[in-house]
């Protein structure tokens, strides 16, 4: 499902959007393309230094939507690749993939682990 374009996107300078929906109504935040690491299974490890609306919203209704992209990656029409993912969130304080990213990010409180249902690529 993690594509090549994809992880080489995850490579590059770029905003990541990540979208939920809590008793509230909706809220976005944002993150760094290159903070992003994917596990072994194909989920998407995210550091999460403050994120407490999103945890809350989480906590209420798990799915996400997630943009992302770059203008240095080969897109499907020319220069620009970007990726639009649904799927279901949890924030993880402790474990492997708390480890793995405490041991990059010191700043870490969490890691927002997201488990892809669809990657599109949209661009």
């Amino acid at each position: 499902m993690i594509s090549e374009t994809l992880l080489e996107v995850l490579k590059q300078d770029g905003v990541v959007a990540i979208a939920t929906l809590g008793q509230d109504g909706p809220h976005m935040v944002n993150t760094w393309n290159s903070y992003i690491r994917i596990s072994a299974d194909g989920r998407l490890l995210i550091p999460a230094g403050y994120m407490h609306r999103t945890e809350a919203n989480i906590a209420f209704n798990p799915n996400v939507l997630i943009t992302l992209g770059s203008s240095k990656v080969k897109g499907l029409h020319g220069p620009g690749a970007g990726f639009l993912i649904k799927g279901t969130a949890t924030f993880v304080t402790s474990g492997p993939d708390f480890d793995l990213l405490k041991e990059k990010f010191e700043w870490l409180r969490a890691t927002l682990a997201v488990t892809p249902d669809s990657v599109t690529q949209t661009w």
